[in-house]
């Protein structure tokens, strides 16, 4: 079943200061991965920040799943990802 792909503010705020190159790997991966989110996505340990990830490279993006929904909540660099 694929899954309809939301992006929140902060993710789109996030999306915006990645190169073009980047933006696109990552929205084509996405459009991928949305027919099985589970499959490529991984459990976050702690989930103060989202329920799942997905690794693209060196970039993680952060998302839960809402319904029939795949909500993107913070895309970035896996060095600066986790820090709060």
């Amino acid at each position: 079943m694929e899954h309809g792909i939301v992006y929140t503010n902060r993710a789109v705020k996030d999306l915006s200061k990645l190169s073009p190159e980047v933006r696109a790997r990552i929205r084509e991966t996405l459009r991928r991965y949305a027919g099985a989110p589970l499959k490529y996505g991984t459990k976050m340990v702690d989930p103060v920040l989202g329920t799942y990830r997905f690794r693209i490279g060196d970039y993680r993006v952060i998302f839960d799943i809402e319904g029939n929904d795949l909500v993107i909540l913070r895309v970035g660099h896996r060095r600066d990802i986790y820090r709060r």
